[in-house]
């Protein structure tokens, strides 16, 4: 198949075509085939019917059945968001005298992570900042490839029970969904902070929050059962929480960035090499993964 006859389906709601890819970019992807944009909505299933059987990528989240194919732990850890917000209503404590008893350094402590793939390892050199101590589970990684990355592997209880901070960076799979209830929080050290940053589903939401109302954990979530959140979700009003609306990762400068490595990596694919930019699906993982779809 020459260049004019390969099809390039390009699906990438809920975000725009100009925001992922650079002028520079889009021109680089339509040297590479016939680019089908479709933007604005996800792609309906007659559109892809017409165009997959010549197509060679899909870029976006198009629906595939196989029959078709650190500065929230800071905050949490310093209570920094609720200092700001009792200067705003004029209630502060000088000094924090009164409400700063039971803020911690990360220096020293035990982090955690819950998940060490891409996330895992971007967050890793900002930890060792603070500390040296960082344990990390991830079943889909061997024990001797986590050690290499300088950090300890654990099993998952012993992973609740001795971070003093942990990240959740793991997607949801066939066997994590929903895995972090009432028995993981209650295993954690006392005022320790639980941060969410990947999937809700590994979560049981209520369970989580429970344990925020109760004093026993801070939570940090950027990511929720339901998106856009309720106006009237359970998160809104409970304390020890420090909630961001599925922000974390949403920066301008990384949108252009997302769009170079996709051209950069199909670029290779289209050449019979394998890509080195993006994260290579494989079927061992691929049907593990468990991700609710975007309405």
């Amino acid at each position: 198949m020459n260049e004019s006859e390969r099809v390039i389906l390009l699906d990438p709601h809920p975000r725009t075509i100009d925001l992922i890819f650079s002028p520079e970019d889009r021109a680089r992807l339509e040297r590479l085939g016939r680019v089908v944009w479709h933007d604005g909505s996800p792609a309906a299933d007659e559109h892809v019917e017409r165009y997959l059987p010549e197509t060679v990528a899909v870029i976006g989240q198009t629906a595939l059945p196989r029959g078709r194919l650190d500065r929230m732990a800071l905050s949490s850890a310093r209570r920094m968001h609720e200092a700001d917000a009792a200067v705003r209503r004029g209630d502060e404590s000088l000094y924090g005298e009164a409400d700063n008893q039971d803020s911690f350094l990360l220096r020293g402590k035990t982090l955690g992570l819950l998940g060490c793939g891409n996330l895992g390892r971007a967050l890793l050199p900002l930890l060792r900042a603070f500390s040296h101590d960082v344990i990390a589970h991830d079943p889909w990684l061997h024990p001797s490839v986590l050690r290499e990355m300088g950090v300890e592997p654990v099993g998952f209880d012993e992973l609740f029970a001795r971070s003093r901070v942990l990240f959740v960076l793991a997607a949801v799979t066939t066997e994590n969904q929903g895995a972090i209830g009432a028995r993981q929080f209650d295993a954690m050290p006392a005022g320790s902070v639980f941060v969410l940053v990947s999937r809700a589903g590994v979560v049981d939401f209520d369970a989580m929050l429970d344990a925020a109302e109760g004093g026993r954990v801070r939570v940090a979530v950027d990511v929720f059962p339901d998106e856009p959140i309720p106006s009237d979700a359970r998160a809104r009003r409970t304390p020890n929480t420090l909630l961001s609306a599925h922000r974390a990762g949403n920066i301008p400068e990384i949108w252009h960035g997302m769009g170079r490595m996709v051209v950069d990596d199909l670029e290779l694919v289209l050449q019979g090499l394998p890509p080195q930019r993006c994260t290579r699906a494989t079927p061992e993982t691929a049907a593990r993964l468990r991700s609710k779809p975007i309405s």
